[in-house]
């Protein structure tokens, strides 16, 4: 007798994090004004890009130097000033590890993510490539080694590309502890790394749950008219911009509510994962890499709230044993 549907879910388990996941994205290189930027493809890891006076600034890289001759090839559709400055909003390794391609003269993170590199680069590189192995397309193109910054600042450092004001920013842990934005004030434009998701699930198996929703509210605070999200579509809107920090910021309270309450009733990790995804899933299904990000965010959410203030390294066999245990 054929099983149905259901029956066929329930006796398969879902592929490993996103190694199912083969197809290509349209790639999307949208102005905002003439001195910014978005390269996006359809909920991939966006790159941002500022062209000032006398030099091009580039936000997150891209994961290979492969991958990032596309973004060079479209600056160069545009602008023939030379990329001087590559900015990383964070260390993933999705967003840093193209970083050679650019030739930059200055590789610029901030001091919290200088020091997560050292830490954890290199359990997070090869988690990375484990568990989403497109994003690394000609994975062999990549330097040995990690990408180190050649400056850090704390708080904030300010960057002048000729007569535009460039500002980098750390307005609170999220996504990570080292999260930087790119402000332009002259232009009200924000490009936001992954604090900021739109029509994209937030990955936060690094993140600090208790400190995300505030710094959402001080990256509103700027007041931004056009965003660049970490993932999803360029924001070419105020209305667009606040929808994309009030669905990032409800995701993350979300999935912190449902977790509170299975750890305060007793409940162990597996049992709250179960129940935190079916409770989320009818909201937040349809936005991209919702299954493959589920799993870890409930899981630092989880650790979050009973053991480890701070995120436990992720490395290829963690990730794995994790999976196994709520998705087997």
């Amino acid at each position: 007798m054929p099983r149905s549907p259901d029956e066929n879910r329930t006796m398969s388990t879902k592929a490993f994090a996103s190694q199912a996941d083969l197809q290509d994205k349209q790639v999307s290189f949208t102005k905002l004004s003439d001195h910014a930027y978005a390269y996006t493809a359809e909920g991939d890891p966006n790159t941002g890009v500022i062209i000032g006076d006398n030099a091009v600034m580039v936000i997150d890289t891209q994961a290979t130097p492969v991958m990032a001759q596309d973004v060079i090839r479209r600056i160069r559709e545009v602008t023939d000033k030379p990329i001087q400055y590559v900015v990383l909003s964070h260390y993933h390794a999705v967003r840093v590890l193209g970083a050679s391609a650019y030739g930059a003269q200055h590789i610029i993170a901030s001091q919290d993510t200088y020091d997560l590199i050292v830490e954890r680069g290199e359990q997070d590189k090869a988690s990375e490539i484990g568990r989403f192995p497109r994003l690394f397309r000609a994975v062999e193109s990549i330097p040995p080694g990690l990408t180190w910054p050649t400056l850090t600042f704390t708080g904030k450092m300010t960057i002048w590309l000729g007569k535009l004001e460039v500002q980098l920013l750390q307005l609170g842990r999220g996504h990570t502890k080292g999260d930087t934005v790119a402000w332009l004030p002259q232009e009200r434009i924000l490009f936001s790394g992954d604090l900021v998701e739109f029509d994209a699930t937030p990955y936060a198996g690094d993140a600090y749950f208790r400190d995300w929703p505030q710094t959402l509210d001080n990256l509103a605070a700027l007041q931004p008219e056009k965003l660049v999200p970490g993932r999803g579509a360029a924001l070419t809107t105020p209305e667009q911009v606040q929808q994309a920090l009030a669905g990032t910021k409800a995701f993350i309270e979300d999935v912190r509510a449902a977790v509170e309450e299975g750890v305060r009733a007793g409940k162990d990790l597996r049992v709250i994962y179960k129940e935190t995804y079916a409770r989320l899933q009818p909201k937040y299904g349809r936005w991209v890499i919702f299954d493959h990000c589920m799993p870890f965010d409930v899981t630092r959410c989880y650790d979050e709230l009973t053991a480890y203030p701070d995120p436990r390294i992720w490395t290829a066999e963690r990730d794995r044993q994790m999976w196994e245990a709520l998705e087997g």
